[in-house]
């Protein structure tokens, strides 16, 4: 009885903010029949910095995932960018064994300077070792804490770099093996769950330096909207980002089978018809020349370059070749114009 006693004395009140989080993790791990897994349940790691969001994420996850069939683990990723990083990362992994997640696995990344700039070096990093840790531990998902103030942020970065409707859809919340649960929650309410069930949260300092772009639009820019636009920005861009996403996907699905109908196989590549390009209106055209570059090399293309290959079609006059991302390049020959790897433009020809 006394360690009943003590068990629940450990056991967090079941409040909102909790029971929000739990609600929102329970929609993204399908309940597992362990009869159509050969009685091995799926893994889905947490990406767990220590800060609110996944704190609160770690805490729902290792809650549900038991009682949908799933273990539950962790990975802490220590970017070495801050004085004591080290301790903070291993503060968090106690938490999350704390919290009964197994593995808890803690990961050291070097960030290279230079590229990008310090924010998409880190980012490339910690994905690096996401990616590394999820091969490792066989894990299904990786789930991430980004919330709804997040893709209020995100879309409005976007918005400002002027990278299309694209930027305005946001973060998915499914984008391969990594899931984001908590979209639709603010961070307070994460920070609140984290305080409701007496966990330790770690404040990153990056997060309140307005040297990065992400920092200023939250401290200065959302609040200045909300002041003189009234409440309810950061749902009103979220609820955005959600709906032209359900348009992207059923645009897409379309896309796929009228893109089928005018390509044909070329050497190292694909070649599309000039005129069924030609004939459509700018938007279509260029949304085909993304969609068969990002399909076919894996690569996007920016809104200079898309125009560029759209010169081909629109403005031809015996120019040569537009390079493009990884090393592919458009080319007008004849009445298509090729993508490919490797500059080839022999058209090969069509199984019909």
């Amino acid at each position: 009885m006394p360690s009943d006693d003590r068990t629940a004395e450990r056991r967090p009140r079941l409040t909102p903010p909790i029971a929000d989080a739990r609600r929102a993790v329970r929609a993204v791990l399908e309940p597992v029949d362990p009869a159509e897994t050969g009685g091995v349940a799926p893994l889905a790691l947490v990406a767990l910095s220590g800060g609110a969001d996944s704190l609160a994420l770690a805490a729902a996850t290792a809650f549900e995932a038991p009682r949908a069939g799933w273990l539950a683990g962790a990975v802490v990723v220590d970017h070495g960018l801050q004085a004591g990083s080290a301790e903070v990362a291993e503060r968090a992994a106690a938490q999350a064994r704390e919290l009964g997640l197994d593995p808890v696995l803690v990961r050291r990344v070097e960030v290279p300077a230079g590229g990008d700039g310090p924010e998409a070096s880190a980012r490339a990093a910690r994905y690096a070792a996401l990616d590394e840790a999820a091969a490792e531990t066989g894990a299904a998902v990786v789930l991430l804490g980004h919330t709804l103030d997040d893709q209020a942020e995100t879309v409005l970065l976007g918005l400002a770099r002027g990278a299309g409707g694209a930027s305005l859809m946001g973060m998915p919340q499914r984008a391969g093996r990594y899931v984001r649960p908590l979209l639709g929650l603010r961070r307070q309410a994460t920070r609140q769950a984290c305080l409701d069930a007496g966990l330790d949260v770690w404040d990153d300092p990056h997060n309140t330096d307005p040297g990065y772009a992400r920092v200023r639009v939250r401290e200065r820019v959302l609040p200045v909207l909300e002041a003189e636009l009234g409440p309810g920005i950061a749902e009103a861009l979220a609820r955005t980002a959600e709906q032209l996403r359900e348009d992207e996907a059923a645009f897409d699905e379309q896309l796929e089978e009228f893109i089928e109908e005018i390509c044909e196989p070329a050497e190292a590549g694909i070649a599309v018809s000039a005129a069924v390009l030609a004939a459509n209106p700018a938007a279509l055209r260029q949304r085909i020349i993304r969609h068969v570059v990002g399909s076919e090399f894996g690569v996007a293309l920016s809104r200079v370059q898309t125009l560029e290959v759209a010169r081909l079609v629109t403005d031809w006059h015996g120019q040569g070749p537009v390079a493009l991302p990884g090393g592919a390049v458009a080319t007008r020959a004849g009445a298509h114009v090729v993508f490919s790897a490797t500059g080839a433009t022999e058209i090969l020809p069509h199984d019909h």
